[in-house]
């Protein structure tokens, strides 16, 4: 089971997770967003207390909801789970073991899908050699 969190117009930070509860989630949620932020989930019963640490809009999906005239919508991490399954579905499987190194090089990929990723793993691999 995973889960992710993605700025709008911005990046996705995902975590393997042992279950969907709220002492699972929300602590998760406190920790890598700002205090005050604007919040858009779906209608999952562990996201309900995110209106005391900020604001918090509900897309209600087994409503048929998907998007709202205010722009309320949960797209960019729903197409973000559609660009890692799309990834993961060339491996045929993936060893239990490995599967957060999997997950983190997807998320890796998708926060610099539009940047030459060959020049910023050689950027990466020369900042981490020793100059003496």
């Amino acid at each position: 089971m995973v889960f992710g969190i993605y700025q709008r117009n911005g990046k996705v930070i995902t975590f393997p997770v042992s279950d969907r509860k709220y002492n699972t989630l929300i602590p998760l949620i406190k920790l890598h967003t700002k205090k005050g932020s604007l919040y858009y989930t779906d209608d999952h019963t562990a996201y309900a207390s995110l209106d005391l640490i900020g604001k918090h809009q509900i897309i209600t999906h087994r409503m048929e909801e998907y998007v709202r005239e205010d722009t309320s919508h949960i797209n960019g991490i729903e197409a973000f789970w559609s660009y890692a399954k799309t990834w993961l579905y060339h491996y045929r499987g993936v060893p239990k073991q490995y599967f957060h190194m999997y997950l983190k090089e997807i998320e890796f990929r998708f926060n610099h899908r539009n940047e030459d990723t060959f020049r910023l793993l050689a950027k990466i691999m020369v900042r981490t050699v020793p100059t003496s």
